[in-house]
């Protein structure tokens, strides 16, 4: 293969993308699995609407990249990749009712409860969230019980009260009072920022990582989710709806207060450059074998969409 046919970063995602995809529809079949009575079709179709339409699987994508860096079995890393998705794909399922964000739109397509119905719409969000933890304790994940004992509670202490469900609550504070530097930062650092810290200290935990690695990873999984939100925030005020696939502006209009709406455009983007170069700076002991997660930190910061 010459350089010009090397794979780009966007190929490795796209192609991690397709592997978490195809174990989630494995996942998501008809039949019931053991311990299961029936699985209802109208909710499994409103569940699969939420998960299979789009999306760049970037978190799936980092569980299985940090994975990769610590030597962690690729079928346990798949299965911590799919429950993490489920997870993030209940967020937005709820992100998107009109009692929170009420939108209409979500990658291009119609929202969960606009596609079905509200009640739908929630039972299908609460149906992943309680999946995504099956996922990670199936005998078909063989991850050793210490191991998945200690990815179920860091990853609920990430999707919970003092995570991103926490975060979420914040955002809507937000919409009444809105909150000063610190509060926003706090705000992002859960609503966004836990899940995806998550998704890089999750191969560290079931790769047996040293102590000392592990929090690298973690502060990493912090540094680019924080950029994450940055760009997203960016993107709102900057981008339109064609490209994004969903609405944009939304944040001003509700008044929410958001770091690019108070400081600037300018002001982020230099942000956005210094969480590369500190995200860079994070995986330097790694080495090479870090290349791809540092590309991954640029594609973050600087993402059209």
């Amino acid at each position: 293969m010459t350089t010009l046919d090397a794979p780009t970063f966007e190929d490795s995602l796209a192609a991690r993308a397709r592997e978490v995809e195809a174990l989630l529809r494995t996942l998501l079949d008809a039949r019931p699995d053991s311990g299961e009575i029936a699985r209802p079709e109208r909710l499994l179709a409103a569940m699969r609407h939420g998960v299979f339409n789009g999306g760049k699987r970037l978190r799936p994508f980092l569980v299985l990249e940090c994975a990769a860096l610590f030597g962690a079995d690729e079928t346990q890393a798949l299965h911590v990749a799919a429950a993490l998705e489920a997870v993030h794909c209940y967020s937005l399922i709820h992100d998107d009712l009109p009692a929170m964000d009420d939108d209409d739109l979500r990658r291009g397509q119609p929202t969960v409860h606009r596609a079905y119905d509200e009640a739908t719409a929630i039972l299908a969000g609460d149906a992943l969230l309680t999946f995504a933890f099956d996922i990670i304790a199936s005998p078909a994940a063989d991850i050793e019980p210490r191991s998945a004992v200690e990815l179920v509670r860091t990853l609920a202490r990430a999707a919970g009260m003092g995570g991103m469900v926490g975060g979420q609550a914040l955002d809507l504070q937000a919409e009444r009072v809105k909150p000063d530097e610190a509060g926003i930062i706090t705000l992002q650092a859960m609503k966004t920022g836990a899940l995806i810290r998550f998704a890089c200290e999750a191969g560290a935990i079931f790769g047996k990582a040293q102590p000392g690695d592990r929090e690298r990873i973690a502060e990493f999984g912090s540094a680019v989710g924080l950029a994450f939100q940055l760009a997203d925030d960016l993107l709102d005020i900057t981008s339109d709806a064609s490209v994004m696939g969903k609405a944009t502006g939304k944040d001003a209009a509700a008044g929410k207060a958001t770091l690019p709406a108070l400081y600037g455009a300018d002001w982020t983007r230099r942000q956005l450059a210094g969480l590369v170069g500190r995200s860079h700076e994070l995986l330097e002991p790694f080495g090479d074998d870090a290349a791809t997660l540092k590309a991954a930190a640029t594609f973050i910061a600087e993402r059209k969409s």
